[in-house]
């Protein structure tokens, strides 16, 4: 039995919007980092990051991670890259070519994109992006994203998708590292195929699912 650990207030939206996509059975175990909560080794506190039994399958003590009958995985991009093509269909690779590039994909958008653009998503999430402070520090993460993004709009200026002209995991894993820059709007006015892109991925029935279960969740 596939078991996805984590919240989804954090990046097992990636995994979570994945299995959806994928249709697959899992059970979750609502793991939610410690810095959430007052005491999180206080006797009966909730199944979080710094907890025991979760260190057991993470180590590292951040989530997603999965146990899929045994195969303990974390890294997100690792574990979507990993059911996708254990579940094979449109969403996995269909040959060796295709594999590579869904594995670049994945890490461009982890070294290349992610570190800037959860500056933004940070920014938003405390309410400052509508601070003038906050606009100042978006504008300089914004400026960092000028040649990643400039890759993606390149690549979407002719591509619908990542690759294989068909939505797959390697869009899963680009957009949701590329959607925390997304509540900057001067980032996706600059960057009008990106922006199409990304509303191509949101409109995903899968995705619109993963997103109100979101919103719903109970700190």
């Amino acid at each position: 039995m596939l078991r996805i650990y984590g919240v989804y207030k954090s990046r097992a939206t990636r995994t979570f919007w994945l299995a959806g996509e994928l249709g697959l059975a899992f059970e979750h175990v609502p793991v939610i980092q410690a810095y959430k909560l007052a005491d999180p080794m206080a006797p009966g506190a909730r199944i979080n990051t710094r907890s025991p039994e979760y260190l057991a399958v993470n180590p590292m003590g951040a989530i997603p991670a999965i146990d899929d009958d045994g195969l303990k995985l974390h890294e997100s991009m690792a574990i979507n890259l990993y059911l996708a093509r254990k579940a094979g269909g449109p969403l996995a690779p269909k040959d060796l070519a295709e594999d590579a590039l869904m594995t670049q994909w994945s890490f461009f958008a982890v070294a290349e994109i992610e570190a800037n653009a959860l500056k933004i998503s940070m920014s938003n999430a405390q309410g400052r992006l509508s601070t003038e402070a906050g606009q100042a520090e978006a504008e300089v993460a914004a400026r960092l994203l000028k040649r990643p993004l400039a890759v993606l709009e390149s690549h979407f200026a002719d591509n619908d998708y990542a690759v294989g002209g068909r939505f797959t995991v390697a869009d899963i894993n680009l957009a949701e590292v590329v959607r925390y820059g997304q509540p900057y709007q001067p980032l996706m006015d600059a960057h009008p195929h990106i922006a199409a892109w990304l509303k191509r991925c949101h409109d995903r029935p899968a995705f619109k699912a993963m997103w109100q279960t979101r919103l719903d969740e109970q700190e």
